[in-house]
């Protein structure tokens, strides 16, 4: 079984090698990573030097706020445009503005230099929602999306090793002007790589009478504030996102005004925390249907004590290996976080879910920016870093006992899981929305002579088989047998007709329902989905039996509708 699984993720990441659209995407992602972490830091350091922690706090929070508004809608906006339009358009804002960035600190003008950067990282906002959407659209396989999220992971840890060893070789080299420069130069090579893509949008056009852009968003915060869970997984995420800002900047002051190295030194401690973060993405699979609660708590503390320990000076060689510890913990609490949240969502929702979750990070971030030199004033820096250290343990307290039972109410759903992964029809659906979908079925036992579906009726649900067999049947004359890893039902789903065969249990059975909205939101939310779904649908109605060996995607004859 090892070995099967090994030569099958081989093989998902050999096909993904040959996926020229997703090499592309993904080349160009590095690209932007190593700009948006190289650029952030730069810019603190830049500011850091003119003015001290006071005036690099401001400087974040001037760069944090804008993309904390804008973040919401641009992944709302992503999901009802054209991704690698807005992915393009990204990517060359960003270039011409960090371009801007390195003529403002070449001419020795601070505010135009920040204004600018206000400016970059509203460009940034626009990357990772049309990343998301991209990704999915370009896979050709589930197996192949998987690898390219794997890819994704690596990518923005590694991002955080390379960025802060680019930022100090180039500082010692030739000042901080030159890190803007090349960034800009990245950047464009980032937009060469997408631009003139053709990629099918991830979710339908909107239809006339579509809530908009902003009622979406609305919804989603809804459906945040009124589930106890809900808050309390952003409420932690927006807590990391408060201690990441914070030691954003404690990093630069940690190398400057406690180890009284160079300015370089704040890139090469910024690359320690890459390389706990690039081993805990890789680590991270270990998460992979398990439960979570556990490890959120162990990671949270673990944070929480590294913050703590890092303000008792223990030397270069020990802050560099908390911050190691720390990039560990964060990432793991990160993905242990958003996985959850994957679970706890209605898949037709994520997206806004995700999108308000942006918004609260980039606001943790610029009040993490805003808490540092608050502290540093009151403090000093010691102050400051035990001050940090407290705001996850805080966010965790307010949760209470229900942070020992965040997933007590959310069961992995393995086996539904499996058994939809089995059927061709869901094949290429993202991972989320899969796990959402699993999530939201519900068991039916059929006895023998049990009718599951009847001729003629409308239709309600789909149905995926996952033990026993069902006949189909239709105007009393039978049609096929269909069994575990077979599905039966979208036809009436998809084409709006009454059902057209009946289903009977042959023997005693068990299957699964899902509901006509989360099917239909699934299948016609996803493009490649819903060209396979119109395929099966138009060969079934066309021929009025399934092809031999169609299996689970040739539901529909067997659907009967």
């Amino acid at each position: 079984m090892g070995g099967d699984s090994g030569s099958r993720r081989l093989h998902a990441f050999r096909s993904l090698a040959g996926n020229r659209v997703l090499v592309r995407v993904l080349s160009g992602y590095a690209l932007f990573i190593l700009t948006e972490y190289a650029v952030w830091l730069a810019m603190i350091i830049y500011a850091y030097s003119h003015g001290g922690a006071t005036t690099a706090g401001l400087v974040a929070v001037v760069q944090l706020v804008p993309a904390a508004v804008l973040a919401p809608v641009a992944a709302a906006v992503a999901d009802r445009r054209s991704p690698v339009l807005l992915l393009a358009g990204g990517y060359l804002a960003l270039a011409v503005v960090v371009g801007a960035i390195t003529a403002a600190v070449l001419l020795d003008a601070p505010l135009a230099a920040y204004g600018c950067a206000a400016v970059a990282f509203v460009a940034v906002t626009t990357t990772r929602p049309a990343q998301s959407a991209v990704i999915p659209s370009a896979a050709v396989t589930a197996d192949q999306l998987t690898a390219a999220n794997v890819v994704v992971s690596w990518l923005e840890a590694a991002g955080l090793v390379v960025a802060g060893l680019l930022t100090g070789v180039l500082i010692s080299l030739a000042g901080v002007a030159s890190v803007f420069a090349v960034c800009a130069g990245l950047t464009v090579g980032a937009l060469i790589l997408v631009a003139g893509l053709r990629v099918p949008t991830l979710a339908a056009a909107p239809e006339d009478g579509s809530p908009s852009v902003l009622a979406g968003l609305a919804e989603g915060v809804r459906l945040a504030v009124g589930r106890p869970r809900l808050r309390l997984m952003l409420a932690l995420l927006t807590a990391e996102a408060i201690v990441s800002g914070a030691l954003d900047l404690l990093i630069v002051i940690l190398a400057i005004g406690v180890l009284h190295r160079s300015q370089a030194w704040a890139g090469y401690l910024n690359s320690a925390w890459g390389v706990g973060a690039l081993l805990a993405a890789t680590a991270s699979a270990v998460l992979i249907g398990r439960r979570l609660g556990v490890p959120i708590l162990a990671a949270a503390l673990m944070l929480s004590a590294v913050m703590a320990a890092l303000a008792f000076g223990l030397g270069l060689a020990g802050t560099m290996a908390l911050l190691a510890v720390a990039g560990a913990a964060s990432t793991m609490l990160n993905v242990a976080l958003r996985s959850m949240l994957q679970r706890s969502v209605p898949p037709q929702l994520i997206g806004r879910i995700f999108g308000v979750l942006e918004g609260l990070m980039f606001a943790g971030y610029a009040v993490g920016a805003l808490l540092v030199p608050l502290l540093v004033h009151l403090g000093g820096n010691r102050l400051a870093l035990l001050g940090s250290a407290v705001v996850l343990p805080l966010a965790a307290a307010v949760g209470g006992r229900a942070l020992f039972a965040l997933d007590a109410g959310v069961p992995v759903p393995v086996v539904e899981i499996a058994l939809l992964r089995s059927l061709p029809l869901f094949g290429e659906l993202p991972a989320p929305a899969i796990e959402g979908l699993a999530a939201a079925l519900t068991e039916v036992r059929l006895p023998v002579g049990g009718v599951l579906i009847q001729q003629g009726d409308q239709g309600d649900a789909y149905y995926a088989v996952a033990s026993g067999e069902l006949d189909a049947l239709q105007d009393g004359h039978f049609l096929r047998r269909v069994g575990r890893g077979e599905g039966v039902g979208e036809i009436a789903l998809l084409r709006a007709i009454p059902r057209t065969a009946s289903v009977v249990a042959h023997t005693d059975a068990t299957v699964y329902e899902l509901n006509r909205d989360l099917f239909l939101t699934a299948v016609v939310g996803h493009a490649a989905t819903q060209r396979r779904a119109d395929d099966i649908a138009e060969t079934r109605l066309a021929t009025g039996a399934a092809p031999d060996g169609d299996g689970a995607a040739g539901t529909a004859a067997a659907e009967p509708g």
